[in-house]
């Protein structure tokens, strides 16, 4: 029997007019062996390449695997596909990660990070929202591509409290910590 753990991973995703550079991605981590086993390692391990999308697709076709192992796979595609920016094949993985799952914050979360990598900001905030509802392994990175939202629409209250509350939920990741060295905070009265 197959046990799902889930995991995160962090990647570099923007780019453009913004000066951040990175938002998080949720990955999910199938234990037990085979091929969706590697598709997990790979997008946690942040590899861009075609094999390992290739990996998940197989374990998709062939691997015996039930729903909350399907739905973790397409994301962890999703994952790799986002990360090649194949921003239209991960948001099909997404959202069928999400037809299976519902109740996955992860297929919600990365859904937010395409959204960011496209520059739709504001679309991103429902996913990200319901993600964190939801409930994700590694909430730090959900406030933080919540914060890179805001930041996008230049609302640099909402992205200041959020970088802060990454940073508090995860008081080792650096990604944070170097965003809120951007801002200038005063008092007034």
């Amino acid at each position: 029997m197959k046990r799902l753990v889930v995991g995160a991973a962090a990647v570099a995703l923007m780019a453009g007019a913004m000066t951040v550079g990175t938002a998080a991605r949720a990955s999910v981590t199938v234990i037990g062996g085979g091929l969706a086993e590697s598709c997990s390692k790979a997008a946690l391990a942040g590899k861009p390449d075609q094999q390992a999308e290739a990996t998940c697709s197989e374990s998709l076709e062939k691997d015996m695997l039930n729903s909350r192992d399907r739905a973790g796979t397409y994301v962890n595609r999703g994952v790799l596909r986002m990360r090649r920016l194949n921003w239209a094949g991960a948001v099909q993985d997404f959202n069928e990660a999400v037809r299976l799952r519902p109740d996955m914050g992860e297929a919600y979360v990365n859904r937010g990070a395409v959204s960011i990598g496209e520059h739709h900001y504001a679309e991103s905030l429902p996913d990200l929202n319901k993600g964190l509802a939801l409930g994700v392994e590694e909430p730090a990175k959900v406030y933080y591509n919540r914060a890179l939202a805001y930041e996008g629409m230049d609302d640099e209250k909402s992205a200041y409290f959020d970088y802060q509350k990454a940073l508090e939920l995860n008081p080792t990741w650096d990604a944070p910590r170097t965003e809120l060295a951007r801002f200038h905070v005063e008092r007034r009265e």
